[in-house]
């Protein structure tokens, strides 16, 4: 066995023998690490392979003698069971991933206590807290539960010993990130010990059919941290967004081979935990001010779930040359490409306005047809005019002025209308919708 240090880039797997700023085959920026591999004899590598490969052999199925559908058990935990496609599958690897400090853990801890008034026997391994850190949140959130099992490990060859002894039927591993094989000389994290370490998890639950939930890291971007080669190897991916200064999460899945990627989960962080929210819509209306200019009410749809949402705009002169634009939940290139469309198609200077937008709740809305509420709180912000409460405003703004259907508009009309609220009769100019809605 001979070791060699290559510099494999964790974004894409390519290696290099030198260190790159940036990587050749993806193009990402400071994405190389440095890695150490074994090298071995190839001739040796590939008879061994074949070896492996003629051993595995079995005799392939017809479609006809496999059952259709896999057993689910659902997890008590109404929104999560949606997202999921009405449960966990047995046997299934479900990555769920998501800020520092989103609740992540208080997450996983209410679905492993769920779990444990189902199943015999609960497994918890973690690698980043305690066992006491573990079971001290585990009793602010009232699980009292006997048969739920805790165990603080890193190493991979010991986790998948106490797999196979204790034999769970839910487990939990926490996270991806800090396991580490000891047959690998890499640190933990890396593209090659993360591969490892899940492959290595997949084979075992999959032999046993153990439900297994993975957490895992985002980066700095918010993306899920690691290589792409992870989310194609679980079953599931679950990525829980959010502020944290703010209540309100949403739970989305972005990859589900037991079902749709269309459905989102709502909840809401308090001291007793992440709880259900079931008519968000409400939420919103209660904590409405009255009579304030500068807010829009816009119907926006997550996958399969229309949502009410709140827009806020603030639009102030400014005492600098350069104007501030600025968005919490919105994105600020879309943001600078909507107060253009106004200063040209809408007669309002916007030149000497420094112009800040919220989105309520700490939620982010990516939707193109909430353009026209944004535009409608800018307008009201600036000529110090409120719009009318039960107004919902969806459209989507075009660079010529015009106002084009949203996605699924008539669907959307249709939840506005259950709300008892009135949806915006748009008309194909901008300058006229707004002055309607302004009464300019």
């Amino acid at each position: 066995m001979k070791l060699k240090t290559l510099y494999v880039c964790q974004n894409c797997a390519f290696q290099s023998s030198k260190w790159q700023g940036k990587c050749p085959e993806c193009e990402a920026w400071n994405s190389f690490s440095e890695e150490v591999v074994n090298v071995g004899k190839p001739e040796a590598t590939a008879k061994a392979g074949r070896v492996v490969r003629a051993m595995a052999a079995q005799k392939p199925q017809s479609f006809s003698s496999v059952s259709a559908g896999a057993p689910r058990t659902p997890t008590g935990i109404h929104e999560l069971d949606q997202v999921l496609g009405g449960g966990i599958v047995e046997g299934s690897l479900v990555l769920l991933s998501g800020e520092p400090g989103i609740g992540k853990s208080t997450l996983t801890l209410q679905v492993v206590g769920k779990m444990a008034d189902k199943k015999n026997s609960v497994l918890l391994i973690t690698g980043e807290e305690s066992v006491d850190q573990v079971s001290d949140r585990a009793k602010r959130l009232g699980l009292t539960q006997k048969n739920i099992q805790l165990l603080y490990e890193t190493s991979l060859e010991n986790l998948l010993l106490t797999i196979e002894n204790e034999k769970p039927e839910f487990l939990v591993v926490d996270s991806v990130q800090v396991m580490a094989s000891e047959g690998s000389a890499s640190m933990a994290g890396t593209l090659t010990q993360v591969r490892t370490v899940t492959e290595a998890i997949m084979s075992v639950i999959k032999r046993m059919n153990i439900p297994t939930l993975l957490i895992g890291h985002v980066n700095k971007d918010g993306n899920i941290a690691g290589p792409k080669v992870l989310e194609h190897l679980v079953d599931a991916v679950l990525l829980l967004e959010g502020e944290r200064d703010q209540e309100f999460r949403m739970l989305r899945a972005l990859k589900n081979r037991f079902g749709t990627v269309s459905e989102v989960g709502l909840f809401e962080m308090q001291s007793s935990g992440l709880q259900e929210i079931k008519n968000p819509a409400e939420r919103i209306l209660e904590s409405r001010p009255s009579g304030s200019h500068g807010t829009c009410l816009t119907m926006t749809l997550e996958g399969n779930r229309p949502l009410l949402m709140e827009v806020q705009a603030l639009a102030t002169t400014t005492p600098f040359g350069y104007p501030k634009r600025a968005s919490s939940g919105f994105d600020r290139n879309r943001l600078e490409l909507l107060l253009a469309v106004l200063q040209k198609h809408s007669g309002l200077n916007f030149a000497d306005q420094d112009v800040y937008v919220n989105v309520v709740g700490g939620l982010r809305l990516n939707d193109p047809g909430a353009d026209l509420a944004i535009c409608a709180a800018l307008v009201s912000s600036l000529l110090k005019k409120p719009l009318e409460e039960k107004l919902v405003a969806f459209g989507e703004v075009g660079l010529t002025g015009e106002i084009r259907p949203a996605f699924r508009h008539g669907e959307r009309e249709k939840n506005v209308k259950k709300l008892g609220l009135r949806a915006v009769k748009s008309e194909l100019s901008l300058r006229k919708t707004l002055s309607l809605l302004t009464k300019v």
